[in-house]
């Protein structure tokens, strides 16, 4: 999936998104931190390809985004739904349509919330620019836009930002873009570049302070893990201990502001680094934890109704899901992975 797929709900649960026989489908605790209840179906009766998007609004709403299975030789549209609550059902999904001069094999949708719980939802045309969809103010969709402004590769990557704005970043061959809206509801525009050889399939952005959102991804000329934010030049932060993107959640360690990155290791164990918040010249060094996991398992971050952070472990060729959670103790220590 495209962004963080465990969410905490606004009544506190946890809940996790994993893409099963053609349909999105959602396992929550039955209550904070407690047991969790058995996958169920969100978002109708349509099918839906492996291609999904998932935002977390500042309601602790979720927004899942995803492309429909094509029917009749057609080829599908994106589709939207909300869920509110991780035990109540989804709302159905909504049919958003397919931007024109979209491409045959379209990548991962990206969606990011804003303040006032509009979603947007980016997606790559055919031609490689950006193309977007969003709420409107006063409910439904407006159309489809085109910043006309850069060419990139692979999926956009979505994340509010400061004063209620979403940005957007996404990744060229040589280079790192940045969208943002001038203010909330706005229209988005290319605003900064940055020189990098990004691996595709890498990016994940995250919300830093208050101010600022960075984007993490693979250098794929050095094979380090680096950081960029923009206004600065992209930093190495550790070497990339798998191949595909890392997870990422802003949290307080031991009263300090802290950034932590998880990502599945080559060898197959989940690895944590942190580092203290938008310091990345100060490095980070991976610290391995638990059993392997076989090589399509996905990792992602939140912090539980507790305000600790929490880890979920979600291979999809097996359906097992693993979960683990910081300990009450000083430095990086989460404790044993269970099944749940």
């Amino acid at each position: 999936m495209n962004g963080e797929w465990l969410i905490r709900g606004s009544d506190g649960r946890l809940s996790v998104y994993l893409v099963s026989d053609g349909a999105v489908r959602c396992r929550a605790e039955r209550a904070p931190g407690g047991n969790w209840d058995a996958p169920r179906r969100t978002g109708g009766e349509r099918r839906v390809e492996p291609l999904v998007g998932v935002g977390r609004g500042a309601d602790s709403y979720a927004h899942l985004v995803a492309w429909q299975s094509p029917a009749g030789g057609k080829p599908g549209g994106l589709l939207h739904s909300t869920h509110f609550r991780p035990l109540l059902a989804a709302l159905d999904w909504h049919p958003l349509g397919r931007p024109a001069g979209l491409g045959e094999s379209p990548d991962e949708p990206a969606v990011a919330v804003d303040d006032q719980g509009r979603a947007h939802v980016f997606v790559r045309d055919g031609a490689g620019r950006l193309v977007i969809r969003a709420q409107k103010e006063k409910g439904g969709w407006g159309p489809w836009r085109d910043p006309q402004e850069g060419e990139f590769a692979g999926a956009p990557v979505a994340v509010p930002g400061r004063a209620g704005r979403v940005e957007v970043y996404g990744a060229a061959p040589d280079a790192l873009l940045h969208w943002r809206q001038d203010k909330p509801a706005a229209a988005f525009h290319l605003v900064e570049t940055a020189e990098a050889v990004p691996r595709p399939g890498t990016l994940r952005a995250v919300a830093t302070s208050e101010e600022n959102t960075t984007v993490f991804y693979t250098d794929d000329a050095t094979g380090r893990l680096c950081a960029w934010r923009p206004g600065h030049k992209p930093v190495p932060v550790a070497s990339a201990a798998g191949p595909g993107p890392v997870a990422a959640v802003r949290c307080v360690i031991d009263g300090h502001d802290c950034t932590l990155l998880a990502q599945r290791a080559t060898h197959g164990r989940i690895v944590f680094a942190a580092y203290p918040s938008e310091q990345e010249e100060a490095g980070a060094t991976w610290t391995e934890s638990g059993p392997p996991v076989p090589a399509d398992a996905l990792v992602s971050l939140a912090l539980d109704a507790e305000d600790r952070v929490t880890a979920a472990c979600l291979s999809p060729s097996t359906g097992r899901l693993l979960l683990s959670r910081r300990k009450d103790a000083a430095g990086l220590a989460m404790g044993a992975w269970q099944e749940v």
